[in-house]
């Protein structure tokens, strides 16, 4: 296996592990959710398909650890549906290097947390809704998102500039 797949399997082992054992139990006004991270971090040419499927696979491991059903999932398939179109919109003018994955370093602080943002507030909406599911209870579907927004882009930004500074 190439080291670019044996980086990603880690990364998917640590980011679940993390989440289902760690963030799980960590809430203050809002959740933590970083295992989207996983999603945003793979290299740009992965097909669609591996994406969706990515994210299914994704999101019910972390539905394991939760005991819900589904809404993880749910919300690791749109993510990784609506990845390669946010990547689309906010293409440099030059493209995307061919092999690599968008991190802070190759991508820019700006485009990188631009990206990263939107992706995390989507993914975030659409597990939250998914969750409490009542149309009614909008104003607290969005509270939540935005809570955890910035809870989790904290620790996204953590693992840009600490921990992932140059990859």
């Amino acid at each position: 296996m190439s080291n670019r797949v044996l980086s990603n399997i880690a990364r998917f082992i640590i980011l679940v592990l993390l989440q289902g054992l760690v963030f799980q139990n960590i809430n203050l006004w809002g959740q933590f959710i970083i295992y989207p991270l996983f999603l945003f971090l793979l290299p740009y040419e992965t097909p669609k398909w591996a994406l969706i499927l990515l994210g299914f696979f994704l999101g019910i491991t972390i539905d394991l650890f939760y005991n819900s059903i589904g809404v993880h999932a749910a919300a690791g398939v749109l993510t990784g549906t609506i990845r390669p179109f946010i990547l689309k919109i906010q293409e440099p003018k030059g493209g995307y290097p061919q092999g690599q994955s968008p991190t802070r370093y190759r991508l820019g602080t700006a485009l990188y947390f631009r990206y990263t943002g939107t992706l995390l507030l989507i993914h975030l909406f659409w597990y939250y809704s998914m969750e409490i599911f009542s149309i009614v209870e909008l104003p607290q579907i969005l509270l939540s998102t935005l809570i955890s927004f910035l809870f989790s882009m904290g620790i996204i930004a953590i693992h840009a500039y600490l921990i992932n500074p140059k990859n």
